[in-house]
């Protein structure tokens, strides 16, 4: 799998260093999840690797499952808080003011898909960290919200992971 050379720099630190694992974990899902930041921060490849490395390191799936769903969990609810505190005045920063279509779309697709639309923007990278922007933008309960935001990051997180651990496996089983 070839990652960027920083995503690169991240596995090969966690799989010489497994004891930073769940911190490292953490905090690329929440960079990952952060609107703004996430585009910055791709995150996922290096999610993905670090799931190949879960066998074969002895890095335990459970802390590092856990790890990742929080921090893509707090960095939706961070993107969420910012969006109700700013409103439409985010529309006016970098990169949405690029983009002013961006907001109306968001607003499209949040009122065609509601709830749901938090779990399917979780596994879409563009709508990652937006739709929950979106979301406080336009005010969606808090509960309904954090319920989605959270099952939603426990599934996508648990998703990676495997499909690096599978990956890793048939590596192994085709050599």
């Amino acid at each position: 799998m070839d990652l960027p050379a920083t995503a690169q720099q991240v596995v090969d630190f966690v799989h010489n260093n497994g004891g930073w694992a769940v911190p490292v974990v953490f905090a690329l899902a929440f960079g990952e999840s952060l609107a703004f930041i996430s585009l910055l921060i791709p995150a996922w490849g290096a999610l993905v690797a670090i799931g190949a490395l879960i066998g074969s390191s002895g890095i335990s799936f459970w802390p590092i499952w856990v790890s990742a769903s929080l921090g893509a969990a707090f960095g939706d609810w961070l993107s969420y808080w910012i969006g109700l505190k700013l409103e439409h005045t985010v529309a006016h920063m970098w990169p949405l003011s690029r983009h002013p279509d961006l907001i109306p779309r968001g607003e499209a697709f949040m009122k065609k898909w509601g709830i749901l639309g938090i779990f399917i923007g979780r596994f879409f990278g563009p709508l990652r960290a937006s739709v929950p922007l979106i979301a406080g933008i336009f005010e969606m309960p808090f509960w309904q919200f954090q319920i989605a935001n959270f099952s939603s990051a426990f599934v996508w997180a648990a998703t990676l992971l495997t499909i690096g651990d599978i990956i890793s496996k048939a590596i192994i089983w085709l050599w």
